[in-house]
């Protein structure tokens, strides 16, 4: 079969045409979930916003309650007797740690959280363990000594 020059513009036309129709169908196609992957971070964000506006106002009630329970704690208190001199002065937990404590551990466990005390830990004395001793000394001794002699 010969092939004339006008039937090989045709089939490169229609090759061409066909090549068109289905880039213009898959650009549709991409335009499409673009703008539902859009649509779905945009409800993800609100969603999130939300959320955080939500933590806020909580954070932010608890510190009041928190505030006024150390009041109260600070009126009874004073009321008590004198306190026993000889025991290490413990300082108290601000209202503020307190509350961010509640709504980290709110946060967490998926529901209402409620902290009944809290305490700072004392540090070291002379800021080193028993342990950090003991690895201080195995360094010392590692150290290769000639002999004298």
């Amino acid at each position: 079969m010969k092939w004339h020059w006008s039937d090989l513009v045709v089939v490169a036309l229609l090759a061409g045409a066909g090549c068109v129709a289905i880039y213009a169908g898959l650009s549709r196609a991409m335009r499409r979930a673009v703008r539902e992957r859009q649509r779905e971070a945009e409800r993800q964000l609100s969603e999130i916003a939300a959320a955080v506006k939500t933590l806020q106002a909580r954070v932010a009630e608890l510190g009041r309650l928190q505030e006024a329970r150390a009041q109260q704690g600070e009126v009874a208190a004073i009321s008590a007797a004198a306190p026993n001199e000889s025991a290490p002065k413990q300082e108290e937990v601000k209202p503020e740690i307190v509350a961010a404590l509640t709504a980290a551990a709110t946060a967490f466990l998926g529901r209402k959280a409620r902290i009944r005390s809290a305490r700072l830990v004392p540090a070291a004395q002379d800021g080193a363990g028993a342990w950090a001793q003991q690895g201080r000394v195995i360094v010392q001794t590692s150290h290769n000594l000639r002999p004298n002699g």
